[in-house]
């Protein structure tokens, strides 16, 4: 597919650059990045399958972490199976259209992903610190709206965003120096006056990025605080132990994504942001899983008992064919045909 500039040419593919210097090892590479793509949706799928199955995990927590997985999913999805084409069969290219579209996806998942990260701070914060008002407040009237909310905003939000970045000429070369069609290296790429445009993706990029780090803070910071005050070393400690975990995850997440985006010019760093988008597209999606849920004794023993169900189901249904087989032989006349 083709789009006519505003300059008078004609653009009707890119080229992905990926990572040349390691090309050569580009069947190892797509070995890892595989077994780290399909245990990170296969871990993510497991909490959206367990939340729904389970009725003891129908809570609001688990509703936003079952949400939040298949955000990862989504996500993850949009970038990871190109990347995994381009070390197979070296295959860069990229059409004009699926370019945008795919960094579309990108940050409104991206931008969705950190509103709803604030949203579950939120969530944790009024389970520790207002127990007695926390089930008044969480109800799943305004669970479904909060997450409606994130993706209202991150999808009008981006979509502004990416509709004006699409309408920028590209006239010279048109190799993207990354692995996915990001918004920053396509800024690169373009030909146009583009000031406007980073001024936008900057103050976008620190308005979502840091509301969401200020409302995550916020609520984090209180539940210490909260924590801090109870009589039990051993609860504190258990206590601790968790958020020190979320922490870690939301670091990588927060400190990689500011890395690439909060900066006013999009020109500078463009080698070193590949790293850091391996961060957000590969490493958190895969610890997401462990640090948030299947580290937790409810979700054990969902899993555990969704096991031993499975295993009762295929018993049964073994001992009925069994049945079934020795009624046949037992009655023959019984199935044949009258």
């Amino acid at each position: 597919m083709s789009m006519e500039m505003n300059n008078g040419t004609n653009v009707q593919e890119f080229t992905l650059e990926g990572f040349p210097a390691v090309q050569h090892l580009g069947k190892i590479l797509f070995l890892v990045h595989l077994l780290a793509y399909l245990a990170s949706i296969a871990g993510n799928a497991v909490i959206v399958t367990i939340t729904c199955a389970d009725s003891r995990l129908q809570t609001p927590m688990y509703f936003f972490l079952s949400i939040f997985s298949f955000f990862e999913c989504c996500f993850t999805s949009a970038v990871i199976p190109k990347l995994l084409v381009i070390f197979l069969f070296g295959k860069q290219t990229i059409s004009f259209a699926a370019c945008f579209t795919q960094a579309f996806v990108f940050v409104f998942l991206g931008a969705a992903g950190f509103l709803l990260i604030a949203v579950m701070s939120l969530d944790r914060y009024l389970a520790i610190c207002k127990p007695l008002h926390y089930t008044t407040i969480m109800n799943l009237r305004t669970c479904c709206l909060l997450v409606t909310a994130c993706f209202a905003l991150g999808f009008t939000l981006m979509a502004c965003l990416v509709v004006k970045v699409s309408q920028l000429s590209f006239c010279g070369p048109q190799v993207i120096p990354h692995f996915f069609c990001d918004l920053g290296p396509l800024i690169h790429l373009s030909c146009s006056d583009t000031r406007s445009v980073e001024t936008l993706l900057f103050v976008l990029a620190l308005c979502v990025l840091l509301a969401s780090l200020i409302i995550t803070i916020t609520a984090y910071s209180n539940i210490v605080v909260t924590i801090i005050g109870l009589p039990s070393a051993k609860e504190r400690q258990k206590a601790f132990s968790t958020c020190s975990s979320h922490l870690i995850v939301l670091s990588l997440m927060y400190g990689s994504s500011a890395f690439i985006y909060m900066k006013p010019k999009q020109v500078n760093r463009l080698d070193s942001n590949k790293a850091a988008a391996l961060v957000n597209t590969v490493v958190t999606p895969l610890l997401n899983p462990v640090i948030y849920t299947l580290q937790n004794k409810q979700v054990h023993q969902a899993l555990r008992e969704t096991r031993s169900g499975m295993k009762i189901s295929r018993l049964k249904k073994k001992n009925h064919l069994a049945l079934e087989w020795k009624a046949s032989k037992n009655h023959p006349s019984s199935f044949q045909s009258s």
